[in-house]
């Protein structure tokens, strides 16, 4: 049996407004935003980085919490070979963090030794 790592998903309040953020910041690119815009998709190469809405998360029974941007449990980290230019590209956008609170690194490759 093969496992992969294929994809994370975010609990956020607006998945529509995230999406945009992502797409604008860090120029990805929208794979999908299902019809209810309760779930949606980008392109972030194997791994795919994907938001649900709280609200569908809570009628399956879940009760995810708020990200809390002092005090991050999950980062997301994206890959460049310019980091500063990432940088200003985000800081456009008047994000330290995600509108959810995510925190997001942006990181030079790194590479096995």
């Amino acid at each position: 049996m093969t496992v992969k790592f294929k994809y994370a998903i975010l609990y956020v309040e607006d998945v529509e407004f995230t999406l945009e953020f992502y797409e604008k910041a860090f120029s990805l690119s929208r794979c999908l935003l299902h019809e209810s815009g309760d779930y949606g998709e980008l392109d972030t190469g194997v791994t795919i980085l994907a938001f649900a809405s709280r609200s569908l998360t809570e009628k399956l029974g879940k009760s995810p919490s708020n990200a809390l941007p002092d005090a991050p449990t999950f980062e997301i980290a994206f890959e460049t070979d310019d980091v500063a230019g990432a940088l200003q590209k985000a800081i456009e956008t008047a994000y330290v963090s995600d509108p959810n609170g995510f925190l997001i690194e942006l990181c030079l490759p790194v590479f096995k030794t």
